[in-house]
Parts: structure tokens; C-alpha cells; sequence
């Protein structure tokens, strides 16, 4: 009966949410709550869904606080030097103009928002294609795989919802697997150098006059009066700190993020006002992202209280040959590619992983390596017709969405190996499990 349950709640959850019959927060709130009362646990769902949402609490203001600060820094002007650097050293050079677009994608999309990423590295880049006749579609290509990766940050989404689907702490999954995420982004500097070199030769050089361009007066920053040049040494100097006191875990994530927004609020923005502003500013992206976890809270908590997780998994090994069971990390970061393509990340993540994670348990692979293995397909994902800023992207480059599969796709799943092999090789997440 548990087993039923289960699978027919995740059923349809993923149904309502693929056919956009409800959203992913009301989904996640409203389905468990249903099969629970039909389960008859209707005295117990209370304290399950608190228990879960407490679960959860750490990761969504982590989430809050991340999302705040990286805005601020972007508002700020502190990505704005490296901007204008990469676009001064292109120049008219193609092989320049294609790697420049997949540093200049790499260093923006650390905000974790694919839609300003876009419309930022088009903005940025497109003049350039177009001036010299490169192919729309690499620059669509370089900036969506650089997004991919740089989405498995804990503030970008994936990560997140795999920490609050199976209860871990976000950092055990990101700090581990930023080696293989590094593996990613040269996988992606190599794709850019190659078609670089093919669109050189087939273009040859056009060396651009710098009063053709002006770079000055190019910023990632969306509000002019937010920026704060004379802070960009102090912001670059928070940032750098922020991330070495979370590579070395000096400090729980949530705990660090709001210590450095507070900081950085105080010293680029003092008037009371301001820092209104700022926050009013981003309310809505923080709203959407903190809100979906603490839903995920009360699906996990039932998904987990009743019973049903357990009896969904030991039907999952019954199944499974058992000479599969100890590969369920490397076959989940395989599957994570084609699951997350043909689904939404709410339904492979909170409907598909906790049973994968469950059954994974039995042959001693833990749940933080599951979390790893689960994002890795998520260069892919970004291509799915599901994804709604990908039309955004497309329709700034002006290719067909269409065309723009055909090309990234193959890079896509290259790089989405490159990045299960380096994270095998750095045991992040095993071939093999040995119990």
C-alpha cells in the first residue's frame, strides 16, 4: 500500500508540474498532503511537514542570503572590470571572441540566474559575431554550457533541491565536486578554442579600431545607481574571502553567506534606504527560489514520515539486478542527464532521486554522494524545452531553439562526462561501492 502511495504521489506530482497544471511551490505543498490523507495519516501530517520544513530551513536561508549577496556584488560593479577586459582583448579576433564568451558566461553566471546571464553575455558579445560573421549559434552554445556549470553552485538551483530532497548539507555536496565543476569549465574553454580556431581560419582576423567599439561604459550591472567603483577592491576582497572560508568550511554555509551580505550591505550601501532598495530589488528571484524549498520541506517530510520513501525503495531493489546496485552513482549521474532533459529538476529531484538515494543506501553509498552524482547532468538540462530562459537566450542570439539542440547538445553530454569522470577520478562519488 506504502509502495502505491509513493509512486503514485511522485507520479503525480511530476504530471501536474510537466503539464504546467500547477505550479512546482503549490505542487509541493498540496499533492503530499492529499496522499497522506489517504493513507490515513491525517493525525501525524502536522509534525511531518514540520519536520521537514525545519530540515530544510538552513538550505533556504543559505539560498536567501547567497542569492542577496551575489546581486549586491553584480549591482555593485564589481564583475564590470572583467567585462570590459575580456571585451577590450577580443577584439576582432575569433579565436579571442569565442574563448572570451565562455569566460565572460563562466564569471556571470556565478549569480546562479540563467536569464540575466543571457541577456548580459548577448548584450555583451553579439555586436562582436555579428560584426566579424561568426555563427550566432557558438556564442548561444558557449554561454548555455557555461551556465550548466557554473548551476551546480548552491545558489544556482540543482544543488539545492538535492540537499533538501535527501537532508544534506549543500556545502558537502558542492565543495567536493568544485573540482570536477573546474573540469567542466576547461572542457568548455577546449570547445571554445576549437571552434575559435575553425571560425579563424574560415574568417581570418578583423582587427576592430577601439573608437569602432566603446567598452567603458559596459556594465553587468542592470541599476546605474547601485554601482560603486571605488568598492570594487573591498567587494573583490569580501567575495575572495567568503569563498576560501567556504572551501574550508570555517563557518556553516548559511551562517557565511549572511555574515558577508551584512557586511557588504553596510559598505557599499549605508543609507537605510538603499538597503531597501537592494533587497526590494531582487525579492522576487530570492521569493521564487526560498519559497520552493520550504515546500520541498512538507513533500520530503511526508515522502519520509509515512514510510512511503522506504517502501518505494526496497520495490526499487527488488528490481534492480543486484550486481547493479553498487554502480547507483555513476548510473544516477548517467540518468541525470536524459531525466533531467525530459523532466523539470523539481520532479527528477524531488520525485526520482530520494528513491535512487534510498536504494542507493543498502550497498553503502551515502546520500551527499548520491546529491553529487545527481547534478552532474545539468549542462543538459539547460537545453531542455522545459526551460523557459533557454527561449530567452535564443531569441536574443536569433537562432531557432531548434538549431540551438543540435548544436550544444553533443557539447553538452561532453561535458557532462568530463565532469562524472573527473569527480570518479577524485572519488567525489564511486564507481563502485564495495558493501
Amino acid at each position: 500500500m506504502l509502495t502505491f502511495l509513493g509512486f503514485a504521489m511522485v507520479i503525480t506530482f511530476m504530471y501536474l508540474i510537466m503539464t504546467k497544471r500547477l505550479s512546482a511551490l503549490i505542487a509541493l505543498i498540496l499533492v503530499p498532503i492529499i496522499f497522506a490523507l489517504f493513507g490515513g495519516f491525517a493525525p501525524k501530517i502536522g509534525p511531518m511537514m514540520l519536520e521537514g520544513i525545519t530540515k530544510l530551513a538552513p538550505t533556504g536561508v543559505m539560498l536567501m542570503f547567497a542569492i542577496l549577496y551575489f546581486a549586491l556584488m553584480i549591482d555593485s560593479g564589481l564583475f564590470d572590470p572583467a567585462v570590459r577586459k575580456i571585451l577590450k582583448l577580443v577584439k576582432g579576433d575569433p579565436l579571442k571572441i569565442s574563448v572570451g564568451t565562455a569566460v565572460l558566461a563562466l564569471v556571470v553566471s556565478l549569480d546562479g540566474d540563467g536569464a540575466t546571464t543571457y541577456m548580459i553575455c548577448v548584450a555583451a558579445m553579439l555586436p562582436l559575431y555579428s560584426r566579424i560573421g561568426m555563427s550566432p549559434r557558438i556564442m548561444a552554445g558557449l554561454i548555455i554550457l557555461a551556465g550548466g556549470v557554473m548551476n551546480m553552485t548552491p545558489w544556482g538551483g540543482p544543488t539545492a533541491r538535492a540537499a533538501s530532497a535527501l537532508h544534506v548539507d549543500p556545502s558537502d555536496i558542492f565543495v567536493p565536486m568544485i573540482p570536477a565543476m573546474l573540469a567542466g569549465c576547461l572542457a568548455i574553454l577546449a570547445i571554445a578554442w576549437f571552434y575559435g580556431k575553425r571560425e579563424r581560419a574560415r574568417l581570418g582576423e578583423l582587427h576592430l579600431h577601439g573608437d569602432e567599439i566603446d567598452h567603458s561604459e559596459i556594465s553587468v550591472s542592470q541599476f546605474p545607481d547601485a554601482r560603486r567603483p571605488k568598492l570594487i577592491w573591498f567587494n573583490g576582497a569580501l567575495t575572495l574571502a567568503l569563498m576560501v572560508a567556504l572551501i574550508a568550511g570555517l563557518l556553516p554555509l548559511p551562517v557565511l553567506f549572511m555574515v558577508a551580505f551584512s557586511i557588504a550591505m553596510i559598505v557599499n550601501y549605508p543609507c537605510l534606504q538603499q538597503q531597501k532598495d537592494r533587497v526590494a530589488a531582487h525579492a522576487g528571484s530570492v521569493l521564487a527560489v526560498v519559497g520552493l524549498i520550504f515546500a520541498a520541506g512538507i513533500f520530503t517530510g511526508i515522502l519520509s514520515g509515512t514510510g512511503m520513501v522506504d517502501a518505494m525503495s526496497k520495490s526499487l531493489l527488488a528490481v534492480i539486478p543486484p550486481a547493479m546496485g553498487p554502480y547507483l552513482a555513476v548510473i544516477t549521474a548517467l540518468v541525470s542527464m536524459p531525466f533531467t532533459f525530459f523532466m523539470s529538476n523539481d520532479a527528477f529531484y524531488y520525485g526520482v532521486l530520494p528513491v535512487l538515494a534510498e536504494a542507493a543506501s543498502h550497498y553503502g553509498i551515502t546520500a551527499a554522494e548520491m546529491a553529487r552524482a545527481s547534478i552532474v547532468g545539468q549542462p543538459v538540462h539547460l537545453l531542455s524545452p522545459l526551460v523557459p530562459s533557454t527561449y530567452l537566450l535564443v531569441a536574443l542570439a536569433g537562432i531557432e531553439f531548434g538549431d540551438h539542440q543540435r548544436f550544444t547538445l553533443k557539447w553538452a553530454i561532453l561535458v557532462c562526462l568530463v565532469i562524472m569522470v573527473a569527480a570518479l577520478l577524485l572519488g567525489t562519488f564511486p564507481l563502485f561501492s564495495t558493501l
